[in-house]
């Protein structure tokens, strides 16, 4: 199909050119959400307002429920047969569990990216970018493809090292290299939120250093909220920090949250206090 047999979709990028901010942060308000798996309570009653322009950091040992509130943020969870919510998760002010809204606009909104990297590993490093468009439905003509391919490389950090071979596999990539890809694909869409689940877990420190700066740049363009159980981490890239817990059998709750420097240097609970710094989890 030729640019010229496309219809142009996308938002227009904002002044400031190509380089400019493509997003819009927006704020994601969780509200009273509980969570279950069939009979099994997870998550009891959990209040977190993650400001536009911030970013937010779950942290806590496993199995306190992080990646389950994560994934309740872009409606995740409810793929789950048994699973269950109740609760609110409003998105600049709009209920995004709401029945007249469609669960793609809310993905397409709130992007996620993974713990392990999840290019399409026979799909082009070009197309991989543009696989979230594809399947949103937008179309765009040939330059505006390019245009966005260079764009959200960019903004992942990843431009300069692959743009002399955009059409070779996405599979062939470092591990680092494919969770950049993952972070540019997940950009293409025009998120206002994006969601990482432990995104530098399975990663070298070089590549982690770099993930990490790219958190930083991305920022501004961005939401971002981060599971990670890297406390050094936790302190490096967020703004703010909610601490999950889940005690002797009990669903997770946030037992403190607020700005990072207070929660690693003056944290109000000794929970906190000792979960920071390495006494448990």
């Amino acid at each position: 199909m030729s640019a010229t047999d496309e219809t142009v979709q996308l938002p227009p990028v904002p002044a400031g050119g190509p380089e400019g901010p493509a997003a819009r942060p927006a704020t994601l308000d969780a509200r009273e959400v509980s969570a279950w798996f069939g009979d099994r309570k997870v998550l009891d009653r959990v209040s977190l307002t993650m400001p536009a322009k911030v970013v937010t950091a779950l942290i806590g040992p496993s199995g306190c429920g992080k990646s389950t509130f994560l994934r309740i943020l872009n409606r995740m969870h409810e793929l789950v047969g048994s699973a269950s919510l109740a609760g609110e998760v409003l998105l600049d002010g709009e209920d995004i569990y709401d029945r007249g809204r469609r669960i793609t606009h809310a993905r397409r909104e709130i992007g996620m990216v993974f713990q392990k990297p999840n290019p399409f590993p026979a799909m082009s490093i070009y197309d991989n970018v543009l696989a979230g468009l594809k399947m949103n439905g937008v179309k765009a003509s040939r330059e505006e493809r390019d245009d966005l391919v260079e764009e959200c490389l960019a903004k992942a950090g990843l431009w300069k090292e692959v743009r002399d071979r955009l059409r070779q596999p996405g599979g062939a990539l470092s591990g680092g290299q494919q969770q950049r890809l993952c972070i540019a694909r997940s950009l293409a869409v025009r998120p206002k939120v994006l969601l990482m689940d432990e995104p530098c877990s399975a990663l070298d420190p070089t590549s982690t250093r770099r993930i990490e700066q790219t958190i930083g740049e991305l920022s501004q363009d961005v939401t971002i909220v981060i599971v990670t159980h890297n406390m050094q981490q936790a302190a490096r890239v967020s703004d703010q920090c909610a601490f999950f817990l889940a005690e002797q059998g009990t669903p997770g709750v946030i037992v403190e949250h607020g700005p990072t420097a207070t929660m690693f240097d003056h944290p109000q609970d000794p929970r906190t206090s000792d979960y920071v710094n390495g006494r448990f989890g």
